[in-house]
């Protein structure tokens, strides 16, 4: 089951869940971006941050 974090409230429609494949976990949004492959969930995480605080 996916891990879903919650985005900051100034990133509004952004849903952020983390998908596991294999070795490696990715960050996905509601609003259609994805990000790439990590083996470190922390840096997986660290890209959804990265994404919300670009949409504000």
């Amino acid at each position: 089951m996916p891990e879903t974090l919650n985005a900051p409230a100034t990133s509004a429609g952004h849903r952020i869940s983390m998908r596991d494949n294999g070795p490696f976990v990715s960050a996905h949004c509601a609003c259609g971006w994805r990000g790439p492959g990590r083996r470190a969930r922390s840096r997986a995480r660290d890209d959804a941050a990265a994404h919300t605080d670009s949409k504000e």
